[in-house]
C-alpha cells in the first residue's frame, strides 16, 4: 500500500515538499501537485471540504490501481460504505441510472443504483470490491461485467469537476483523471473509532498517523485555475 512516506516515483524518493518559507497558495498548488503524483503512483490522499459545507476528509485512490490491502484499510477507517465516483457518460456506459428519480440529498450527492462485479462471490470482501472498482475503471466499459444491486456505490461527477461543484465526488474524479488514469476514483468518508466523523485536528493527526497526505478541494481548485485545467 502505497502513503505518501512510501511513494516513489520512477526509482526516486519523493519528499513531502517543504512549505516553511513558501506562500500559502504557492504551498498549496505543491501539495495538489503531490497528491496527483501519489494517486498516479497507486497511493490515497485525504481530501477535505470546506468547513461551511461538510467539513470532512475523504481517503481517495484510483479505481485502476486499488488493492485489496487499500480497500481493507478504507473500510476500516470509514463508515464502510466505498463509492466510485465516474463521470455521467461513464455511468449511463455502465447501466447505471440514478439511484432514485428525485434527489433530495441536501448536497445533491448523485449516487446510481450499486454494483458488484460479475465473478464476486458475496461481494462485500476487500478482495470483491477491488474487482469491482478494477471493473468499473476499465478503459472499454462493459456493463455485462457488472450485477446490479451490489456493494460498491457509484456516483456520477458533476462535468467541470471541483469547479462546478465542490464535493468528494468531483475532487475524486479531478485527482483520478489528473493523475492520468482512467477517471474512476474509490472515496470514502473518514470516521472515528466512535463512529462521529474525523475532522479539524484530528484529521491531521490522522494524516500524520498513516503518512498520508491531505489537501483540501479548495486547493485543488485552485490549482487547476493556475494550471488552466477549465
Amino acid at each position: 500500500m502505497l502513503f505518501l512516506r512510501e511513494l516513489e516515483i520512477k526509482g526516486d524518493s519523493v519528499a513531502v515538499p517543504s512549505i516553511s518559507t513558501d506562500a500559502p497558495s504557492a504551498a498549496a498548488l505543491r501539495r495538489v501537485s503531490l497528491a496527483i503524483d501519489i494517486i498516479a503512483s497507486g497511493g490515497m490522499v485525504i481530501a477535505v471540504d470546506d468547513d461551511m459545507r461538510e467539513n470532512e476528509g475523504d481517503l481517495i485512490a484510483s479505481a485502476a490501481t486499488i488493492t485489496p490491502d487499500m480497500v481493507a484499510f478504507m473500510v476500516n477507517h470509514s463508515t464502510g460504505i466505498l463509492c466510485a465516483a465516474m463521470s455521467g457518460a461513464k455511468a449511463d456506459s455502465l447501466d447505471l441510472p440514478p439511484m432514485v428519480a428525485r434527489n433530495d440529498d441536501p448536497q445533491a450527492t448523485a449516487f446510481t443504483v450499486t454494483c458488484d462485479a460479475n465473478g464476486c462471490s458475496t461481494g462485500v470482501s476487500a478482495n470483491d470490491r477491488a474487482l469491482t472498482f478494477q471493473v468499473l475503471s476499465a478503459n472499454t466499459p462493459d456493463p455485462s461485467a457488472i450485477r446490479r444491486p451490489g456493494h460498491v456505490f457509484p456516483l456520477r461527477a458533476r462535468e467541470g469537476g471541483v469547479l462546478v461543484r465542490d464535493g468528494h465526488t468531483e475532487a475524486t474524479y479531478d485527482l483520478v483523471r489528473l493523475a492520468g488514469h482512467e477517471p474512476v476514483g474509490v472515496l470514502c468518508e473518514l470516521v472515528n473509532p466512535d463512529g462521529s466523523m474525523i475532522c479539524g485536528q484530528r484529521l491531521d493527526d490522522f494524516a500524520a498517523q498513516h503518512g498520508l497526505l491531505k489537501i483540501t478541494i479548495a486547493d485543488l481548485m485552485d490549482w487547476r485555475r493556475a494550471h488552466n485545467d477549465l
